[in-house]
């Protein structure tokens, strides 16, 4: 059991911000030192040649994930210097308050736990005089419950029909998590049941969702904490009005609606029913609520055990983060490499190439996770950052990146630093097919580390004047992740280590990764336009291009109307 005491309990704002600049410790200060003395001029090449024994003693294992991280432009100088920096930083007192829920969340005034919503059934964390596990198992409890009769067919719809269609409504983490985690288990999932994510407030991501569902047969679940967010709210009331049309009866919205939500009244009157309520907590970032009940689509789909399972994954590489050295740290490895490119190299970008179709979802994930967590301009103090943060993550299934934008990660003049994801073991094996898909991902590792040189190419015969474009310079950094098998419980170990990757980053930063205050303008902002876009009587107020985009919008508009109007 963790229980704070009475004086930890209301720290005040920005506790945790280091009080001495980045730049100015002194393991940076060595760094840059080292960079610019030494690292600036590493070659993969020479350092594997200097150390025949590099691919076996630069790996980290934890929670079964086989990390190779000799494939980077470090020594052990460079691992030891980027550690005394985490250490400078108060990496490993910060995991700490993270963990027993210090409200961390600087400038919301808010624990961070989403941790907790992993934790064994049993165990207690006292948090402003509540036991948070309790609360989570009680939850969990109740999301079983309705999985359970929703898979079995207990459940009816409006008609007397089972259920064999889900929608999931929401946007950001209450889309993207629920999303990548049904691609990836797929294989684990009931077959008879359908899954379809509703995000876009196009029109047309509605209807083409619905076109082939009978409503008889679907459940929506709205993903909406506050019952407010209107990408979702809007896209709800369009798949009620939808179902109501379809059913006829406006009684069945209590038999096709879930809510995950803690606006009890707003969804009651929406039609939903109470019991089909399921709440999450003001400590659950969004990007970290896939494990909450934003994860009932998720659950209906694998079954409650397997869900269990991937909990269980999640708090294995928790608590490997929480207790593992440093220089054994999965997430502080990742972590302090990113800081290494970005900082030190000037990479503005990292690629994440998961070979396995059922990850194809995973980077799209991790945009949200790492950019909207530590795309950021101010540190906790409030004072303007004078160094890089967040790179830009973006990537794909490997195989289809390797046909896509690979060239540029092997002959580009950008250094894209790449983590490889691979698996040891097949889901479904057809002959030699996943022996083919890993030899791709080894043998593309092993090119971007040691490339071809032009005397290599000149020995295969080709003609001189093509010997430039045929080079590959080589000594582009990456990792490789082996995992033996994607099981529920394997996948919560990757998502878990990227969490704390990214929280690592943030440490460092001195920046707060879990508000996302750049969401917000854009959201007020298109509340006020909206309104202009719908009555073209409103004034407008913009700058002069937007004032005459929004005129170009309601010119086009009222010409589609009038022929409209004329034809009817």
């Amino acid at each position: 059991m963790t229980t704070l005491p009475a004086s930890d309990i209301q720290l005040p704002l920005f506790i945790y911000a280091q009080r001495e600049p980045l730049t100015q410790k002194s393991a940076w200060i060595a760094l840059d030192e080292h960079y610019r003395d030494r690292a600036s001029h590493f070659q993969l090449s020479r350092l594997f040649a200097a150390n025949d024994k590099r691919g076996e003693t630069m790996v980290a294992e934890g929670a079964g994930i086989y990390l190779d991280y000799s494939k980077n432009l470090v020594t052990s100088e460079t691992m030891a210097l980027l550690m005394q920096l985490a250490r400078q930083c108060g990496l490993q007192d910060r995991i700490e308050a993270m963990f027993r829920g210090d409200k961390i969340n600087n400038t919301e005034g808010r624990s961070v736990l989403h941790t907790a919503l992993r934790k064994p059934a049993g165990e207690r964390l006292v948090v402003d005089g509540e036991d948070v596990v309790a609360q989570v198992q009680e939850v969990l409890g109740r999301m079983e419950q309705f999985a359970h009769q929703v898979r079995s067919g207990e459940w009816l719809g409006h008609t007397g029909r089972p259920i064999r269609h889900v929608v999931n409504i929401g946007i950001g983490g209450s889309d993207l998590g629920p999303m990548m985690a049904h691609e990836a288990l797929r294989y684990y999932s009931k077959r008879d049941i359908s899954l379809h994510f509703l995000s876009d407030v196009d029109g047309a991501a509605l209807l083409e969702t619905v076109r082939a569902l009978p409503a008889e047969q679907t459940l929506f679940i709205v993903c909406s904490k506050t019952f407010t967010t209107l990408e979702t709210i809007t896209n709800a009331h369009a798949a009620r009005t939808w179902l109501v049309s379809q059913l006829g009866d406006e009684k069945a919205v209590a038999r096709h609606f879930a809510g995950v939500t803690t606006n009890i009244e707003e969804a009651g009157q929406f039609g939903i029913d109470p019991d089909n309520m399921f709440g999450f907590w003001d400590w659950v970032g969004g990007r970290y609520s896939m494990t909450s009940a934003i994860g009932l689509s998720t659950m209906i789909a694998i079954g409650p055990e397997n869900f269990r399972e991937l909990l269980r994954g999640f708090h294995a590489m928790d608590e490997h983060f929480r207790t593992a050295p440093l220089e054994r740290n999965l997430p502080a490895i990742l972590g302090m490499l990113t800081v290494w490119y970005t900082n030190f190299f000037g990479a503005s970008s990292q690629a994440v190439l998961p070979y396995s179709q059922y990850l194809k979802r995973l980077p799209a994930y991790l945009q949200q996770l790492t950019m909207e967590s530590n795309g950021k301009h101010i540190t906790v103090n409030g004072e303007p950052i004078e160094y890089q943060t967040s790179p830009v993550y973006w990537g794909d299934n490997g195989i289809n990146g390797q046909h896509s934008f690979y060239q540029m990660l092997h002959q580009g003049t950008q250094l894209v630093p790449c983590d490889f994801i691979g698996f040891c073991k097949p889901l479904e094996q057809i002959g030699d097919q996943h022996e083919l898909l890993m030899a791709n991902m080894f043998a593309q590792s092993e090119a971007l580390a040691f490339g071809k040189g032009a005397d290599q190419v000149r020995e295969e015969g080709t003609p001189e004047e093509l010997v430039p474009h045929r080079v590959f310079e080589g000594n582009r950094p990456s990792n490789s992740m082996l995992v033996e098998e994607l099981t529920p419980y394997s996948l919560g170990t990757l998502v878990a280590l990227y969490e704390h990757s990214v929280f690592t980053q943030g440490v460092i930063w001195n920046l707060d990764s879990f508000d996302q205050w750049g969401v917000e303008l854009g959201k007020q902002l298109a509340k006020r336009t909206a309104r202009q876009l719908i009555d073209p009587n409103q004034p407008l107020h913009h700058d002069s291009s937007t004032n005459a985009l929004i005129r170009r919008f309601r010119d086009c508009k009222q010409q589609h109307e009038q022929p409209q109007a004329k034809a009817a």
